[in-house]
């Protein structure tokens, strides 16, 4: 369990994106360097589930497709929540958050959440056609601590609307 965790915590601590830190576009050079730690969060990320589910060679086969799926979903997701994150830093680095604006970054992030939510139910069942029960649930609450370490990397990173 402490190789879980230890493993959850270095993909969180990956995947948290210095938004804040950031008052002009980002060079080339810290571009690529962004899409390599990407490649190495998605990686590790891989090697940490499969890890932990413990796959027949038949499960593998069936599974692996699945969480590619899944993973593409969760980008499309993560792109949006850097979207909107960036937005707020952008807002916030130049002092000018408005109250409507602030309200609709809000309603941005709620639907955000609802999307992860939609995702994860639609995949429940592809999950179920190619995992046993208990191995379905694992591999989801793996997503969900990752989800979570992330989430609270982020909320440390993003400081209180003024």
């Amino acid at each position: 369990m402490a190789n879980l965790r230890n493993a959850l915590f270095l993909v969180a601590a990956l995947a948290a994106a210095p938004a804040f830190a950031q008052t002009k576009p980002a060079a080339p050079a810290q571009t690529d360097n962004m899409q390599i730690l990407r490649e190495k969060l998605k990686a590790d990320k891989k090697l940490l589930v499969a890890a932990n589910l413990e796959l027949t060679e038949a499960e593998a086969k069936a599974f692996w497709p699945v969480y590619e799926e899944y993973q593409k979903g969760l980008a499309k997701i993560n792109d949006q929540l850097a979207t909107t994150i960036t937005a707020y830093a952008k807002e916030y680095n130049a002092g000018s958050l408005t109250d409507k604006k602030a309200t609709e970054l809000v309603s941005q992030s709620i639907a955000i959440e609802e999307s992860e939510s939609k995702l994860k139910r639609a995949f429940m069942p592809k999950l179920a056609k190619v995992l046993p029960g208990r191995k379905a649930a694992r591999y989801m609450q793996i997503e969900n601590k990752v989800r979570a370490l992330i989430k609270y990397e982020i909320a440390g990173e993003v400081p209180l609307a003024p």
